[in-house]
């Protein structure tokens, strides 16, 4: 039987590349977002690819949706909580409340509530793999980046406090934690904006969501024995949050 693979947020970026990526791997693939054309074009290259793709259109801040579509999934054997945005870039006291409602129902609530709905199946089953994607920001906070820092703060802390608690279910959990990455992240943080956008990456080769994505399926292809809790990924040209050298 083949294994199968659950990413969220699969319609662009780190997601739309590892459900492609893993669906080299031999794993079929269950894809979900909240964009059905994007969805679509990704059942279509893997299954014209010969791979096997289910798209689930729903959106992971709802936690009823969640429930209703991934509850009747019968297992799961690879979870990637890959479904995040960064919005906005203010100090504390110019933020936008309801960026702030965005980040934290999406890269903390959202991340809960599937992982509560699959993580059970994984126990049932004897074992599975789930990987958090979180960044860097979740351990280097920064000027205008509170509540997403703060929201990828609580992905580190969860998928800590994720691995001992499924220890002894035999179930592995990583969290990788990218630093630059080039996908749509700027245009959603600065709504659109694709100028401003653009300047994030200017001067660096960042990473791309194909880089990211080889680093789950290389961490997904490990021994039982093995388990990568903790994955750190940066451009050659970042050191951290701080330090980034644009030529």
């Amino acid at each position: 039987m083949k294994k199968q693979a659950l990413i969220t947020g699969a319609t662009s970026g780190i997601g739309r590349a590892t459900a492609l990526r893993l669906s080299r791997e031999g794993y079929d693939i269950v894809a979900t977002g909240r964009r059905a054309e994007r969805l679509e074009e990704l059942r279509h290259e893997i299954e014209q690819a010969g791979g096997r793709c289910t798209t689930l259109r729903f959106d992971v801040r709802s936690e009823e949706e969640v429930r209703r579509w991934l509850s009747p999934l019968e297992r799961v054997d690879l979870l990637v909580n890959n479904a995040g945005l960064a919005a906005g870039l203010e100090h504390i006291d110019c933020g936008d409340t309801a960026d702030w409602d965005a980040m934290i129902d999406t890269n903390v609530k959202g991340l809960l509530y599937v992982t509560r709905v699959v993580s059970p199946k994984m126990v049932a089953a004897g074992g599975g793999h789930i990987f958090n994607i979180g960044s860097i920001a979740g351990t280097e906070p920064y000027e205008n980046g509170a509540v997403y820092c703060a929201s990828k703060h609580a992905v580190h802390a969860i998928s800590q406090a994720m691995r001992a608690d499924l220890l002894a279910a035999g179930i592995k959990v990583t969290e990788i934690r990218p630093g630059m990455v080039e996908t749509e992240f700027s245009e959603v943080r600065f709504h659109g904006d694709r100028e401003r956008a653009a300047k994030t990456y200017q001067g660096v080769v960042p990473l791309t969501g194909a880089d990211v994505a080889e680093a789950i399926a290389w961490a997904a292809q490990l021994p039982a024995h093995m388990n990568v809790n903790d994955m750190v990924l940066m451009p050659a040209q970042q050191a951290g949050a701080y330090y980034t050298v644009r030529k």
